[in-house]
């Protein structure tokens, strides 16, 4: 791939982001065709085979909603007991008493983490959006004060902490000890998300407005007292309960001779569509059933809260499939020939690796594991470099803005309720400061070691 042609397609791809926010900002076309556009125009001006242009797009799409698209069903399903129930208001009384109002957006930070450490970013948000939601309307305070550090946990845990698929495949590239990658990941992801999650969220709360009326919020009632509210240990065992199962399902090795009938069974329960399909089906027990809820009610319930999820669910694939035709188009290989150019140090190399190609794919676990694939070989002839924190710095980079591409980007605007460029100003914003000071922490402890 020549110089002049690399060049050409990352400005390609700029082009058409800046395209498809110029389409749904001021264009006000619906973003899910905004981004079949912006994909389409990409795809030719990189002079891709007109007969895949369209199936590039599909596979990403397709791709992206296998799994995210159960997540967010059964996500809401359980979010919707948690509600109903008053489950979620009880927790959400529980942290208000036991931290204060004004220590709320630390505590959803903390409690993000613990939560991220075993699951997917996508599964601690369905779970813990409702609690977000609860605190924000009895506290009275912004959705953004309280939900952004909830983000910024869940993202710090995902994108730098084993046992994550894309860290314990950097772990594994680079030799690094996991053990030790753990514990670095968590001196530099804690004071990382504080930063992103609750410093950041009391500067740019004030300038977001959010719309009144929130679709998926309404979801989501209140009962308004906290008289007759489920308890809080059946509250957090049916929240916890899935987390839980992740948690056996990553140690299945450890507990279990691998391939044998008992560890498969526990891999299975420990998969976040099973864990999370086995606590919808407990809360419709514990906080259905044992709640007094009939069995039309709870079928009513489930059937309601998935109406909301249909434009969610398809922007997010929209997102994946946009992040499909930037890797098909060429975008990736063009980002790799570029950063390979530059002479630098190996943890600011695969940080900067990852962060590009975070920014044409989308995906923070293609852009570490393609970041860490390319490094490990340079890493492994280099002594001297701790390969643990080579392993955090792709993670770092993985997570660098959010935007129009990543799913996840799309999943925040439509339940939090807000507009692109707002997302872009809190999300997008509160990633990149991880992705900045994350690199900054490993940077220090790199020269500690």
């Amino acid at each position: 791939m020549t110089d002049s042609h690399s060049i050409f397609l990352l400005a390609a791809a700029c082009a058409s982001v800046v395209g498809l926010i110029l389409l749904i900002a001021l264009a006000k076309l619906n973003p899910f065709i905004a981004l079949l556009i912006s994909s389409l125009g990409l795809a030719i001006a990189a002079g891709m085979p007109l007969s895949k242009v369209v199936h590039s797009f599909e596979a990403g799409m397709g791709g992206t909603l296998g799994h995210i698209a159960i997540i967010v069903a059964l996500g809401t399903m359980l979010g919707k007991m948690m509600a109903e129930s008053g489950a979620a208001n009880q927790i959400a009384y529980t942290l208000i008493r036991f931290f204060g109002e004004k220590r709320i957006p630390w505590a959803m930070a903390v409690i993000s983490i613990i939560v991220g450490l075993p699951a997917f970013f996508q599964v601690g948000f369905v779970l813990l959006i409702p609690i977000v939601y609860t605190v924000a309307r009895r506290t009275r305070t912004s959705l953004v004060l309280v939900g952004l550090p909830m983000l910024a946990g869940l993202s710090v845990a995902h994108g730098l902490v084993p046992p994550h698929p894309a860290v314990t495949l950097a772990v594994t590239l680079f030799k690094a000890d996991m053990g030790k990658t753990i514990l670095y990941a968590l001196l530099v992801g804690i004071p990382t998300a504080l930063i992103a999650g609750p410093i950041y969220a009391f500067l740019i709360a004030p300038h977001v407005h959010l719309p009144a009326e929130n679709p998926m919020a309404d979801q989501f009632s209140d009962p308004g007292s906290e008289e007759g509210l489920p308890g809080l240990g059946i509250a957090l065992f049916t929240i916890l309960f899935p987390v839980l199962l992740m948690m056996v399902g990553s140690w299945a090795d450890s507990i279990s001779a691998p391939g044998s009938i008992f560890n498969q069974a526990l891999h299975l329960a420990g998969n976040d569509d099973m864990a999370l399909l086995i606590g919808a089906l407990l809360s419709f027990v514990t906080l259905g059933q044992m709640r007094g809820f009939t069995r039309d009610t709870i079928l009513r319930f489930s059937n309601e809260c998935l109406a909301p999820t249909a434009a969610i669910t398809l922007l997010v694939g929209g997102g994946g499939g946009f992040g499909r035709v930037l890797q098909d188009s060429g975008v990736s290989q063009a980002i790799i020939a570029v950063a390979l150019h530059s002479h630098i140090s190996l943890i600011l190399l695969v940080w900067l690796l990852a962060a590009l190609m975070r920014l044409a794919t989308g995906s923070a676990t293609v852009a570490m594991s393609t970041a860490a694939g390319i490094v490990a070989p340079l890493a492994l002839a280099s002594p001297g470099v701790h390969p643990e924190l080579l392993a955090i710095a792709a993670g770092a980079g993985s997570l660098i803005f959010s935007h129009l591409n990543d799913g996840g980007f799309w999943l925040v605007k439509e339940y939090f309720n807000m507009s692109v460029v707002d997302t872009l100003k809190t999300w997008s914003v509160s990633e990149t400061i991880i992705a900045v000071v994350g690199l900054g922490f490993t940077l220090m402890l790199a020269h500690i070691l």
